[in-house]
Parts: structure tokens; sequence; C-alpha cells
């Protein structure tokens, strides 16, 4: 009777899908998960979700080389058809292939509000599927960094949606997340802001070369991962300690120490090219309407008290006024000694001054279930009130406010004045790229400045035949951007990553990722 009884439930185990050795990976990431079209926003939550369940063309690789993912591709020799074949086994989670019509529908609406892919838009004469795997893209004119602007792994990677789902306005969010990834993603177990659930795609062919970075093989070795949300760090580090989770994406670092001995967990250094944090103004409405005012915000602020109160150790940030990144071939500083050095703030009240500021108060947006977030809010708005602006700082959700700045909206009536968010080195750190530098109004990046000068002086960069050019131009951009107000750089950083030590295998790229790694049982 009772082996009866065993064997009967066995079978219906079998039958439900549960599998006994399922392996199961839970992360807790920097942030939770309410917005699921990474067309619609740069937010890094959401390119990391996008990665999990869409592929891409092409990718680059830890040298920062193009190489091809989803297709291979040819350039004619005027260097204006760029020619893309799709390679075979090619499939969609709903068990459809992916044709070149569909990536060709994903490029035309990832064009449409990509900084580097609106440029390359101006540029194309067509873009077209000549048959089902091939896609010819001609230009009118020769874009150098055509393959680059391609395979950028972010902010926002053109990724290959199903043609249905790409033919969605660029303004309007997806509702069918239908992917063409080594995940799947679970929409019936999905708790906005609190889970995620994402389950091996078993039809997903990878390439055979060994994963490097975005690019190779995308082999997936777990059955199953979850992102769980724990917006109180210490509460996260006690579930990694105590084994209930096996990854936290970024740590506070002065909790460290907690974890410090422990045989079972690793900490380290995930982004090998670190972040930038930075403040970004609303040009649409009073006060940073006025270019004076924006230019006080800038003279009120000085980096090292932000990135002190970030993150602490001086080990894990550096004063950097680069908006190109500290490091890079094209870093300038210029223009922002007092951002470096300090010694703006009576500038800065002689700017309000003279600009007539009124005491408008500036609504700064304020998350604070980010580690990487939290503390810069609080140190701009102390500064900002020093130099003679009324601030309203607002306390909310980093998902919250990734939807309210997409809001035109008066502050007053929803919208915002500040707001501070950070980036990827490698994804500021050429102009043509460079969300901040988008000047195009309306179609810019949040903040939308009307800004003509910066569009001329990226058609320059463009134009520059040889590195010295570039980077002369570039320095142009810097002193022009951080003239204008563009956007406050606030330094660079790094925050660690810790892991379970039975994660192995975790590829040390800026995107956290979850394919190639292996879980010990």
């Amino acid at each position: 009777m009772f082996n009866r009884l065993t064997a009967t439930l066995l079978a219906s185990t079998m039958l439900t899908g549960t599998a006994w050795a399922e392996t199961t990976v839970k992360a807790v990431m920097h942030s939770g998960l309410r917005v699921l079209d990474p067309v619609i926003t740069t937010a890094h939550i959401t390119r990391n979700h996008a990665y999990m369940i869409y592929d891409v063309l092409i990718a680059q690789d830890s040298q920062f080389q193009p190489q091809p993912q989803m297709a291979d591709w040819a350039v004619s020799d005027d260097q204006l058809t760029y020619t893309f074949t799709l390679r075979d086994g090619l499939t969609f989670h709903d068990g459809t292939p992916v044709t070149a019509a569909d990536a060709v529908a994903s490029l035309k609406r990832w064009g449409l509000k990509d900084a580097g892919g609106q440029v390359i838009m101006d540029r194309t004469a067509s873009l077209e599927a000549t048959d089902d795997k091939t896609i010819a893209w001609t230009l009118t004119e020769p874009f150098v960094p055509m393959l680059d602007m391609l395979s950028k792994q972010s902010a926002l990677p053109p990724f290959i949606m199903p043609a249905r789902v790409a033919e969605t306005s660029a303004d309007e969010a997806i509702t069918d997340y239908t992917g063409s990834g080594p995940f799947r993603f679970v929409k019936e177990e999905f708790q906005p802001g609190l889970t995620v659930v994402y389950e091996k795609f078993d039809e997903y062919v990878p390439r055979d070369e060994p994963a490097d970075w975005m690019a190779g093989g995308k082999v997936v070795n777990v059955d199953r991962v979850e992102w769980v949300n724990m917006p109180d760090i210490q509460t996260a580090v006690n579930a990694l300690s105590g084994g209930e989770i096996d990854y936290i994406e970024q740590m506070q670092v002065d909790l460290l120490p907690l974890l410090e001995g422990d045989p079972n967990i690793v900490v380290e250094k995930r982004e090998p090219t670190g972040m930038q944090t930075m403040v970004r103004m609303n040009f649409l409405h009073p006060p940073f309407d006025n270019q004076q005012i924006r230019q006080a915000a800038l003279k009120a602020i000085q980096q090292e008290p932000v990135l002190a109160a970030m993150v602490g150790n001086p080990e894990y940030y550096q004063v950097c006024g680069a908006i190109m990144g500290c490091g890079t071939p094209l870093g300038s500083e210029v223009g922002t000694e007092t951002l470096t050095q300090g010694g703006g703030v009576d500038e800065a009240k002689a700017l309000l001054e003279e600009a007539g500021y009124d005491g408008t108060p500036v609504v700064l947006m304020a998350p604070t279930d980010m580690v990487a977030l939290a503390t810069q809010p609080v140190v701009v708005s102390q500064a900002l009130r020093e130099a003679g602006f009324t601030v309203d700082l607002q306390p909310m959700d980093w998902q919250t406010l990734v939807t309210r700045r997409a809001s035109q909206a008066a502050p007053a009536e929803g919208g915002w004045n500040i707001f501070i968010t950070n980036w990827m080195v490698p994804e500021i750190s050429n102009p043509i790229s460079n969300p901040m530098l988008n000047g195009r109004g309306d179609d810019a990046w949040f903040g939308w400045p009307t800004d003509e000068k910066v569009e001329e002086l990226k058609e320059n960069f463009i134009d520059a035949t040889d590195a010295e050019a570039q980077k002369a131009v570039a320095e142009e951009i810097q002193a022009h951007a951080i003239d204008n107000g563009l956007l406050i750089p606030l330094g660079q950083y790094t925050l660690p990553q810790a892991r379970r030590a039975g994660i192995t295998d975790m590829i040390n790229s800026p995107v956290p990722v979850f394919w190639n790694l292996q879980k010990a049982e």
C-alpha cells in the first residue's frame, strides 16, 4: 500500500513537470523590476531583464570588438551597405523562427529612441529584409561607428523581438514578452517590483564560441533564475550568509566586513571599467530652463562629499569630471574644476542672483531602495540649499522614479526638476552613444534638452579622420556639455558583488548575466 502510494505521488510529480533536481539561482539585483520594455527606458534593471530573454544581432567581446551573435555581416566596398545574415536555429519562445523581418522591425523601433540609433537612422537610405535570413542596411554616407553602435552592450542594445511586438509605438510599452534569448520570462509568476522568474529556454541554440562578455555561446546551465527584491541591503546580506539567496549584484561597501572570513561567500568587483554617477536636470521647466541656473547648480556641488557618502572607501571611488569617463580615450575634465576641487558656492550664489532666481522649488526625486543611488540626492540637495536653492526632496522607489522621469508634466503636476542616475563607463565613453549628449529636444533622453551645438559637434566627431582629431572634438563636447549643463558628473565608482562560493563561472562583464554560470548542489 505504501509503495503504491509512493509510486502514484512520484508519477503525479513527473506529470506536473516539477523536477526533483531542478537547479535554481536566487539573486538580489540592484533594483526591483517593473518596466519590461527595453526600448522605452535606459534603466539598467530593464536592460538586465532584456538580456535574459532577448538576443542581439552582434555583440561586443571583452576587447570591445563586435562579434557575430544572431548574425554574421559583410560590408560593401563603398562602406554604405551592411548585409546581416541570420544563423540557423534561431527561435522565438513561442516556437516561431526568427526572421529578417523581425530584426528589421526591432532595429527600426530601437532607432527611434537610442542616441546612436537616431544618428544611424539620419544616415539610412533603406533598411529591409531581402529574404527570411538576410537584412540589407544601406546608408547615405559612410558611418565608421556603425558596428560599434549595433553591438554596444548598453544603454539601449538593439534587442530582437517578433515583428508583431516591435511594431508597437516606441512611445508605448510592449505587452508581449516573447523573446529570442536563452531564458524565457515566466509572466504568470511576475510580481512587479518584487519577484521576477526566468526559465531556461531549451530550444535556444548557443553559438559555438566560448562566452566572452556579451559575445560567444550563451550556454545556460541552470533551470531557473529568480530575482528577489530586497530593498534593505542588510536583509540581503543576512539571506546570502544563510544560503537563502545565491547572489547580490551590488554590495554596500561598509557592510563588507560582515562577509569577510566566510568561506561560503565570494566578494569581487564585477565592473572592470567602473560606473559614473551624475545629475540630470529638466530643461523644460523652471528653474532649469535657464542656463545660468543650471550653471549655479553645477557650481554648488562638489564630488568628494557625494562619493564619500555614497561609497565611503576611496578604494572604490574616483573624483572625475570627465563626462566620457576618466581612463577612456576621450576622457577630458575641462570645465569641472569646482566639481573636482570645490570652491564654487559663492559663484553659484552670484549666478542665482544674476539670473533672478525667485525661490522656485526644485523637485529632486530620491530613490530609497537602491544602494548605488540612496545617498547622492541627500548630499546634492544639501549643497543646492547652501547655494540658495529651495529643494523639495521627494523619496520614492527606483521603479517609480524610472516611470516618473518619462513625464514632461510640470514639477507641481507630477513632473520633476532633477534626478540622479548611474551609467557604466562604456555606455558614456563615446559622444555618439552617450545618452546625456543628445540635444534633440523631445527625442532626447529624459530632461529633453534642445541643443543644436552639441548635435553639430557630434557631426564633427563623426567626420574626424583620426584619433587625434576625434579627441580634439571630444574635448569641445566636454566643454560645451558642462557649460550648457547637459549633466553634472559626480565621479566614478565601483560596487562589489557577492555570491555563494557554489556559484562559479560567472562572466566578468559590466552587465550581470546568468548564462555560463554553474551552481553546485
